[in-house]
């Protein structure tokens, strides 16, 4: 509960903060006593990244590969610039591309972590949970509990949504994502995004060669606007910086102590 005498923010819990041309609140420090422990438990963080910090996230050793431990010290570096500036004056979210299995989930949820212990609200989602969910919600005698999901991914301060794009789309399913995203544009909410899905303006390739034999076979991947919808897609890209992962190893595969 706030100070009701605390001269930073007289009563009232919120302090009010600039950035640049941009004003805003954020939590007192005389709220947060227990705050940030009440925040990590509604926060729906699965129990395996209930720990990923900045601190245990394994970078690419660099004698082995100094150029993917360059990059991904850059990419780590771009997360905590985020935290650091939160909230950020252009762009409210972050968005991971890169492959399974190099550390996209990790470091959005270490992102998530430290924010909640600067006292703000936030909720991770899987993404293929969240829209079942959402789809058990349609149903009349679903509980409260399903409606309140998708409220709750419009509504509150900083969403993690995790693996995005992981389902094909069914038109219930670009219409819900979009609404989501739209809602949380025009509010300007924070939502940090992780996704495995290719996307051709950000320089992804979505043909694959393999040889088999002597015949070369192709094949198709789909993009993220093919999962999400063009609208969603564009205006993600719109109101999230772009992290890019720039390695393609899986390092789960290898038995390091990494994860997706």
């Amino acid at each position: 509960m706030p100070d009701a005498n605390c001269p930073r923010c007289d009563g009232t819990g919120w302090r009010p903060v600039e950035r640049g041309v941009v004003s805003g609140v954020e939590p007192c420090e005389c709220q947060r006593s227990g705050r940030p422990a009440r925040l990590m438990e509604a926060s729906r963080i699965p129990p395996r990244f209930q720990e990923a910090c900045f601190e245990n996230f394994s970078l690419p050793e660099r004698e082995h590969n100094p150029v993917a431990n360059e990059g991904m010290t850059q990419v780590m570096l771009q997360a905590k610039g985020y935290v650091r500036d939160y909230p950020p004056a252009e762009k409210p979210g972050l968005l991971f591309m890169g492959p399974p299995g190099v550390g996209k989930t990790h470091l959005a949820a270490a992102v998530l972590r430290l924010l909640l212990d600067r006292g703000f609200e936030g909720i991770f989602w899987d993404y293929q949970d969240l829209l079942e969910r959402i789809r058990s919600s349609f149903d009349p005698a679903a509980g409260a509990g399903s409606r309140e999901a998708y409220q709750a991914a419009l509504d509150v301060e900083i969403l993690l949504l995790d693996d995005l794009g992981a389902r094909r789309a069914a038109e219930w399913v670009e219409d819900a994502v979009t609404g989501i995203v739209n809602h949380r544009y025009n509010e300007r909410k924070a939502t940090i995004v992780t996704t495995n899905l290719p996307d051709p303006a950000a320089g992804d390739a979505t043909v694959e060669k393999r040889e088999e034999g002597s015949v070369s076979r192709y094949s198709f991947k789909d993009t993220l606007a093919d999962r999400i919808g063009a609208r969603a897609r564009s205006r993600l890209f719109e109101m999230c910086k772009l992290v890019r992962i720039p390695i393609s190893e899986d390092y789960r595969l290898r038995g390091l102590k990494r994860t997706e």
